[in-house]
């Protein structure tokens, strides 16, 4: 029998700083991007900014109640107008000159226009605009305001996503996370949709659930995945469950772990007892910023609620047999990742790990697992696919 051998992306793909700026004018300038939740905008002057490719966006709450989004940048010298996020005056106004726009994105201000821009067509120079959407309560954006829909984008996805109404749960400050990995975001990407590890990386910190059952699949460009509580769980899952369990599960939406990747980088990852963003961020060929946002089932008490997560966290990490991975001699527990019963954890060493190792002569990808690891190859053929469509 022959071992389906190297996949598609050349090494260069997670070491070359050309390749990565390919991929931000391609790949990250042609797909729609998360940017954040409704709550996060909750009044008029709130805005946030986000980054695309090789552009910062900026998504404002105008004073009639909608989101607009526009290219961050003054028309007049392309000084960014709004930091990352905040509340706006009045006006979005230029730092650096004063120019100011209003909430539409007209110029409606330039300091001594008769003597310095006599002439000037205050109309021509509005902010140039992006496009913006929302979905189940969160905000996407593109920087191209005339591409397809987010919803056309979206290519049904949804229907392989879990039962959860994210607008009936809740989200508390102390559930978000940001963790700096020293990796290129494809390798990010590439563990999450890696089915072929949970059951070894994670043999202890996601036991909960029955690894052999897992399903998976493509919507076009997206990732779905499904697997089912173990049975031993399942058997006593309120008991067992640290949280809450959510109460809109369906006999055609069961229990379990729904985890999709939307192409590129953004992952959902819903349980049992919680809902979370998995938003994978590229900082440099060599290094990606991975952000949680977690929320559960309501809680009247939140300070009980607060109580309740930190015992969550302490679970995940207590979980584990910290079983004997490999080169522990000499280690604290607290030391090793592979003995926390961290999943995060385990997931940001190897990925680190892999980084590592590309930078070795000797570095090559011998075999991959025709089933379980068959998605890896797919998401490659969809980046060569971006980039290309990117460029014809």
């Amino acid at each position: 029998m022959t071992l389906p051998s190297a996949l598609l992306l050349p090494k260069s793909a997670y070491t070359s700083q050309s390749w990565f700026e390919r991929e931000q004018a391609t790949i990250f300038e042609n797909n729609w991007q998360f940017a954040g939740f409704t709550e996060d905008l909750p009044a008029p002057g709130d805005f946030l900014t986000v980054q695309a490719g090789r552009t910062s966006i900026m998504i404002i709450h105008g004073p009639d109640g909608e989101l607009r989004a526009f290219h961050n940048m003054c028309r007049h010298r392309g000084t960014r107008l709004l930091r990352t996020c905040g509340k706006a005056g009045k006006a979005i106004t230029c730092p650096y000159h004063d120019w100011s726009y209003d909430f539409k994105g007209n110029l409606i201000a330039v300091p001594q226009q008769k003597e310095e821009f006599a002439g000037l067509d205050k109309s021509k120079l509005s902010l140039h605009p992006a496009q913006v959407s929302c979905w189940d309560n969160m905000i996407w954006i593109h920087p191209d305001p005339e591409a397809p829909s987010l919803q056309t984008w979206l290519q049904g996805i949804e229907a392989h996503l879990g039962p959860h109404r994210v607008s009936e749960l809740v989200e508390h400050a102390d559930t978000a996370t940001s963790h700096d990995i020293q990796a290129n975001w494809k390798l990010v990407v590439e563990n999450y949709i890696d089915g072929y590890h949970l059951s070894h990386l994670h043999s202890t910190s996601l036991n909960m659930y029955d690894h052999k059952q897992q399903q998976s699949g493509f919507c076009g460009p997206h990732f779905h995945f499904y697997e089912p509580l173990a049975p031993d769980y399942a058997a006593n899952v309120d008991k067992q469950s640290p949280l809450p369990v959510i109460d809109h599960f369906t006999p055609e939406k069961p229990l379990g772990a729904y985890v999709p990747m939307l192409f590129p980088c953004f992952g959902i990852g819903a349980d049992e007892s919680s809902w979370s963003i998995f938003q994978i961020i590229p900082l440099a060929v060599d290094k990606t910023r991975v952000i949680t946002r977690t929320r559960v089932m309501p809680a009247s008490d939140w300070s009980f609620w607060t109580q309740e997560w930190k015992s969550y966290s302490h679970y995940q990490k207590q979980t584990a047999t910290k079983a004997d991975k490999s080169n522990r001699d000499g280690q604290e527990d607290g030391d090793d990742p592979l003995a926390s019963g961290d999943f995060m954890a385990e997931d940001i060493y190897v990925c680190e790990q892999q980084q590592k190792s590309l930078a070795s002569p000797w570095y090559s990808v011998g075999a991959y697992a025709s089933q379980q690891e068959s998605a890896i190859r797919e998401f490659h053929r969809q980046v060569l696919q971006a980039m290309k469509t990117a460029t014809d």
